[in-house]
C-alpha cells in the first residue's frame, strides 16, 4: 500500500536509521542516560514542540499542540539498553563494553523521534495534542512509573489515550500484533536462602544439609504451579539460579535460589507470590532448617483496553491492509513497565514485526539475545504507525 503517511515516513528513513545507529553505538543503562537524552534532544531541535525534562530521570516529554483543541494522545518510546556484550558483527555495533541495545529500544526511540518530525509537518491536521514520551529505565528500573509520579504525562489537561510499540523479531517485518486484555505478564522475583548446618560430606548425620531441601523445593515449585492454578489463567515459576557449596566433601551451611515469577492477573499474581513463599518455608521447616525468603515485586501485568486495541487494529489495517495486523491468540510472559501507564489511562501496547518477511530466509534472534538484530526497513512502518495513531485519535474531532 502507498498510504501518504507511509510515504512520508519512508522519506524520513535515512534520518530514522541514522538516529537509531547512533543510539545503538552508545547504549546506556538504567535511568540516567545523558548521552542518549542529548542525542534525542538534538533530533528534536527546531521542531514545534514543548519540551519538559524529567528531574528524576533522563526522560523527556515533547508535546505537539494541534491547530484546534481536542483530545490528548501519548506515544511512548523507551531508551535504555541491557548489560550484555553484543555479538552481531554489525558495522554500528555497540562501542560500550558490556552494553547492548538487544531489546530494540534504540529503534523505538528513533521511530518516535521521526514520528514527531512527521507530525510537526502535519500540525494543521490535528485537533488536540500529541505527547511523545521518551522514557529511560524500562529494563527493570520502572522509568515509566517514576515519570508518572512526577506528573509529566498529564500537565494541565487530562491524557485521553496512550500507546506504545515494541519491536518483535519473531513477527514478519512490518506487521502489527496486538490483543485485548493481558498482552504481557507481571514479573516478580523471589530470593531464597535455606539455612542448615555445615559439616563433613562423609557424616551428614552430624550436619543439617540444606541441599536436599533445596532440591525438593525446586520440584515442589513446579508441582505447585501445575496443580494449583487454572490453566486458563497461567503462571510461570522458573528457578534461574541454584548455588550452594564449594567442593564435594563439604556440606554447606546454606543454599540459595533465585526465582522469577510470571502471572497474567492480579489474583494469580498474589496467590503465586504468597504460595511460593509458604511452600519454601514449610519444606525447610520439614527438614529442620530455616528459610529466608525475600519477595521483590516487579512490573504488574500489561493489560490492554478493548477501546485501545480497536484503535490499533483499525489504524494498522488502514495503513497496511488487512494482512498488516495480527490478532495475537495468547500473551507473552515477558513484562513491561508501560503496564503502569495502562493502569491509569486507556490505551494499548502493540508489537511491530522486525524479523524476516519469509521465516525460512534466516533464523531470527529474539530480544535480549546477544545476536538480536532488526530489519531496519520496518522502522518506517513504525514511524507511520505512530503518526497514524495520532491522526486516528485527533482527526476524529476535526470539522
Amino acid at each position: 500500500m502507498n498510504h501518504p503517511l507511509l510515504e512520508e515516513a519512508r522519506a524520513l528513513q535515512s534520518r530514522t536509521v541514522a538516529l537509531r545507529r547512533e543510539i545503538h553505538r552508545h547504549p546506556e543503562l538504567g535511568l540516567d542516560l545523558p548521552r542518549t537524552r542529548e542525542t534525542v534532544l538534538d533530533s528534536l531541535a527546531g521542531l514545534d514542540l514543548d519540551l519538559v525534562l524529567s528531574k528524576e530521570t533522563s526522560g523527556i516529554i515533547a508535546t505537539l499542540r494541534g491547530e484546534r483543541p481536542g483530545p490528548s494522545i501519548l506515544l511512548r518510546g523507551d531508551m535504555d539498553a541491557l548489560p550484555m556484550t553484543e555479538d552481531t558483527g554489525l558495522d554500528f555495533a555497540s562501542e560500550e563494553t558490556g552494553r547492548m541495545h538487544s531489546c530494540g529500544h534504540d529503534a523505538h526511540t528513533a521511530m518516535l523521534a521521526s514520528a514527531a518530525a512527521l507530525l510537526c509537518q502535519r500540525r494543521s491536521d490535528l485537533a488536540g495534542s500529541v505527547r511523545f514520551m521518551f522514557q529511560p529505565g524500562e529494563e527493570g528500573w520502572g522509568g515509566a512509573k517514576i515519570m508518572l509520579e512526577e506528573g509529566l504525562l498529564a500537565p494541565g489537561d487530562e491524557l485521553d489515550v496512550a500507546f506504545a510499540l515494541h519491536v518483535r523479531p519473531e513477527f514478519p517485518a512490518g506487521v502489527i500484533g496486538c490483543r485485548t486484555g493481558p498482552i504481557l505478564a507481571a514479573a516478580d522475583t523471589v530470593l531464597v536462602r535455606i539455612i542448615g548446618q555445615g559439616g563433613h560430606g562423609s557424616a551428614p548425620h552430624d550436619a543439617a544439609d540444606p541441599i536436599p531441601a533445596t532440591c525438593e523445593a525446586v520440584q515442589a515449585i513446579q508441582s505447585f504451579v501445575t496443580r494449583r492454578f487454572n490453566v486458563f489463567d497461567p503462571v510461570v515459576a522458573t528457578v534461574g539460579r541454584i548455588q550452594a557449596g564449594t567442593t564435594n566433601n563439604i556440606i554447606p551451611e546454606s543454599a540459595e535460589l533465585d526465582i522469577t515469577l510470571r502471572s497474567l492477573s492480579d489474583k494469580s499474581r498474589d496467590r503465586l507470590c504468597e504460595g511460593i513463599q509458604q511452600l519454601i518455608e514449610q519444606i525447610a521447616a520439614a527438614h529442620g532448617l530455616q528459610a529466608e525468603v525475600k519477595l521483590k515485586r516487579g512490573y504488574p501485568p500489561t493489560i490492554n483496553h478493548a477501546s485501545g486495541v480497536a484503535i490499533i487494529e483499525k489504524t494498522a489495517k488502514a495503513l497496511l491492509g488487512e494482512h498488516g495486523y495480527i490478532e495475537m491468540s495468547e500473551p507473552l510472559m515477558a513484562s513491561e513497565d508501560f503496564s503502569y501507564v495502562l493502569q491509569q489511562y486507556r490505551g494499548a501496547f502493540a508489537f511491530l514485526g522486525v524479523g524476516a518477511v519469509n521465516e525460512k530466509e534466516k533464523e531470527t534472534a529474539p530480544c535480549h539475545s546477544n545476536r538480536m538484530m532488526i530489519d531496519e526497513d520496518a522502522m518506517a512502518i513504525g514511524v507511520a504507525m505512530h503518526a497514524a495513531l495520532a491522526h486516528q485519535v485527533l482527526q476524529q474531532n476535526n470539522t
